[in-house]
């Protein structure tokens, strides 16, 4: 046997009532905790020059001029730093094997060296670095072209992260003064 249902009246004010509370206490909640957006990075020059040519450093112009009031220069001469990459390399390791002696896991690596210098006077602002990123990816020969996908799109994670960990550290970059024997 059925019941009929009872409407109360103003029913749906209630839930929305019930949903602004909760949206406001969450709110409430997130400011308290010391959440706070992230500004703008204050690198330390005000002029820079990333040398063009690959997917990083066009990913990494985008971030400086969106996340800094520092000016990227076309021309190294005018800058008052220049950041020049040493090295990049993408590359895959064999982790593990299954019983049938196939590949079944690789670690991919992201390594990138670059240093920030003065082009007028040879200065140091960060001398040379090298960062390295990994991957964990399990491999299967009946999924072959979703791994090569997967390969792919973990590289353009492991991009977006190295272009982070570069901004971070050119934001901590500091003239090295020169030792005096």
């Amino acid at each position: 046997m059925r019941r009929p249902m009872t409407v109360i009246p103003g029913g749906r004010i209630l839930r929305r009532r019930a949903t602004l509370a909760l949206l406001a206490s969450a709110a409430l909640a997130a400011t308290g905790c010391g959440f706070q957006l992230r500004g703008q990075a204050q690198l330390p020059f005000e002029t820079l020059y990333i040398p063009a040519g690959s997917p990083l450093a066009v990913e990494l112009k985008r971030n400086v001029a969106a996340a800094s009031k520092t000016r990227l220069l076309d021309n190294p001469g005018d800058a008052q730093a220049v950041l020049g990459f040493t090295g990049e390399l993408r590359d895959k390791v064999i982790l593990s094997f299954n019983a049938a002696g196939s590949v079944s896991e690789y670690r991919l690596r992201y390594r990138v060296g670059f240093r920030v210098t003065d082009p007028k006077g040879g200065q140091v602002y960060l001398p040379e670095s090298e960062i390295l990123l990994t991957r964990d990816v399990s491999y299967s020969d009946a999924q072959v072209l979703a791994k090569e996908a997967e390969e792919v799109l973990l590289y353009r994670d492991m991009q977006s992260d190295m272009v982070q960990q570069i901004l971070r550290r050119l934001v901590a970059a500091k003239p090295v003064q020169p030792q005096i024997e």
